[in-house]
């Protein structure tokens, strides 16, 4: 992938601009006397790159760390040289490349680097003072502002890079979000489309047998297909808004007609009292993904619901006593989408879901919540 091209912002010029007025102080000193022209030229492109490669700093461009060293080389190396050359009020300039260095080394992981940088700047600015016979009161004046500057510009710098991460976790927390809606969606769609599909089915099989023999019924069995298949068209649609909610009541009512319709006799004991809403969805999941698998897997006669609470705790257990030839064996069931899907679920609320075959053949799942 090629690198993208570094193209400084003019705002971001502006602003590291503004702060170099400070550099107005040492032209009143630049006289022909005192070769004017070299220290003018020599100011305005300390200027110019100190303002670019202090751009180019903020920026954390890790592809550019090469450029910016080479670019901070040059700022440092000007501005000890300017400063050196014309005087005490010229150890401004050594001020600006101290910042330079800050901004360019004063994140993680150079920030070691940025510091030795403020240090041997301040060290230069004593030694110079103390050649040049500067004022004590102006040499600690300008040190101090070396030393308030250089971690004004490393807490501004270490600011952006906090800005940055933040911004990246937001992305890395928008994309969990889309997968986790997609998770949800595709959950959705399977207990609604595996059941609904499951029961059409089952009826659809009875109004083959029947037909002929029987055409009243085989038509009431055509308007319940009819029935179930707008139904899950209203379902599909609060599914996609998210809005979906199955009581259990009532899934308990259409997992004994499912059955009843499969040819499975269905008996159902509730002892549980009513339940809190999160719970009574929940548990309706359940239910319905265990209806859906005996009619569809387990080849039974017999199925028995039991709903109950024990312990502070909600139960559902689920047992047919299908062929062994036909059960779901454990390691299948638990690698179903389905099952995969509710025992997310319910962990999630802190509950857990047991399914596998049982010894005298058949299934039994039991799904347990806390309340």
């Amino acid at each position: 992938m090629p690198r993208k091209r570094w193209r400084p912002s003019v705002g971001g010029l502006l602003w590291v601009g503004v702060w170099t007025f400070p550099l107005l102080g040492p032209i009143d000193t630049i006289t022909p006397q005192h070769g004017g022209v070299v220290a003018g030229v020599g100011l305005a492109l300390f200027t110019a790159l100190y303002v670019t490669v202090t751009t180019l700093g903020f920026d954390h461009r890790d592809d550019l760390r090469r450029v910016a060293d080479i670019g901070f080389g040059t700022v440092a190396a000007l501005g000890v040289a300017l400063a050196a050359a014309y005087g005490e009020r010229w150890l401004i300039v050594l001020l600006f490349v101290s910042t330079c260095g800050m901004a360019v080394y004063g994140g993680r992981p150079r920030m070691t680097v940025g510091l030795a940088v403020l240090l041997a700047v301040v060290a230069v600015e004593a030694v110079l003072g103390w050649l040049q016979h500067a004022e004590t009161a102006a040499l600690l004046s300008v040190i101090v502002g070396t030393v308030l500057a250089s971690g004004l510009v490393g807490a501004v710098r270490q600011m952006g890079r906090l800005i940055r991460e933040l911004q990246g976790a937001q992305e890395a927390l928008a994309v969990a979000a889309v997968a986790e809606e997609r998770l949800r969606f595709s959950r959705d769609l399977h207990d609604l489309l595996g059941h609904t599909l499951s029961v059409i089915v089952v009826k659809a099989e009875v109004v083959r047998r029947i037909a002929e023999r029987d055409p009243a019924a085989a038509a009431a069995q055509a308007a319940d297909i009819e029935d179930i298949g707008r139904r899950a068209l209203v379902e599909i649609r609060e599914a996609v808004t998210g809005y979906r909610e199955s009581g259990l009541t009532a899934e308990l009512t259409r997992a004994k007609g499912v059955l009843s319709s499969a040819g499975i006799a269905a008996t159902v004991q509730r002892t549980a009292d009513p339940l809190p809403d999160d719970a009574d969805r929940l548990l309706a999941w359940a239910l319905r993904e265990a209806t859906t698998n005996v009619v569809r897997h387990s080849g039974a006669q017999r199925c028995d619901i039991e709903i109950s609470t024990v312990d502070g705790a909600a139960a559902l257990r689920v047992a047919d006593d299908g062929g062994a030839a036909t059960a779901v064996a454990p390691g299948a069931a638990a690698s179903g989408n389905g099952l995969r899907g509710l025992t997310e679920r319910l962990a999630a609320a802190g509950g857990s879901l047991e399914a596998g075959a049982r010894d005298g053949g058949g299934f039994t799942l039991v799904a347990r919540l806390p309340l």
